[in-house]
């Protein structure tokens, strides 16, 4: 979660640099998402909701690969989708600071908690 302007896309792109992906990385803002490759053939899936005032087919679409653990998905504004996302998740928030700097706060279930630790090392 973030404001407009707040670092989800810029995220996402090192997120996907992380993953060895040499792809371009932009916000899927008009195209609703957006499937890059990692250096291993993986793929990570980029959903942004941020334009629709319902799901609609898109959420079957996401539906489609959150049961496929070679999968990484990224949802910006999910809002909207959030009976379809699962309970256990990792949920970023990138907030802004007065100086233009960003906090980023991680949450995440026990199951997950060493994503969290990885994450701080």
């Amino acid at each position: 979660m973030s404001d407009l302007g707040g670092g989800k896309t810029t995220f996402t792109r090192g997120l996907a640099r992380g993953f060895g992906s040499t792809d371009r990385v932009a916000s899927p803002t008009f195209t609703i998402s957006k499937v890059y490759q990692d250096a291993k053939g993986r793929e990570i899936h980029h959903f942004d909701f941020y334009r629709l005032p319902e799901a609609g087919l898109i959420s079957a679409e996401l539906a489609d690969v959150l049961g496929d653990p070679s999968v990484v998905i990224v949802v910006e504004w999910a809002g909207i989708v959030q009976d379809v996302l699962p309970q256990e998740r990792l949920s970023i928030t990138i907030e802004k600071t007065p100086d233009d700097q960003r906090v980023i706060i991680l949450r995440a279930p026990q199951s997950l908690a060493y994503l969290v630790e990885e994450a701080q090392k």
